[in-house]
């Protein structure tokens, strides 16, 4: 029988830039490291598209 805590939304994991680790467990501190890596990946992935963007349009107009 699944209790009342089964029922509640898992919080959010955020972290903040500077923060205080020490209060964090080893898998606390996993899962921040998977997260932070996951959004350097989203902001690569967003940089070189609008790398290739600008790129594009340079080229456009200099022609």
């Amino acid at each position: 029988m699944p209790t009342e805590d089964d029922d509640r939304p898992r919080k959010k994991i955020s972290h903040e830039i500077g923060q205080d680790l020490s209060l964090l467990s080893v898998e606390e501190l996993t899962e921040r490291m998977t997260l932070l890596k996951d959004e350097i990946a989203r902001l690569e992935e967003a940089a070189a598209k609008k790398r290739a963007s600008r790129d594009a349009a340079d080229r456009f107009f200099k022609k």
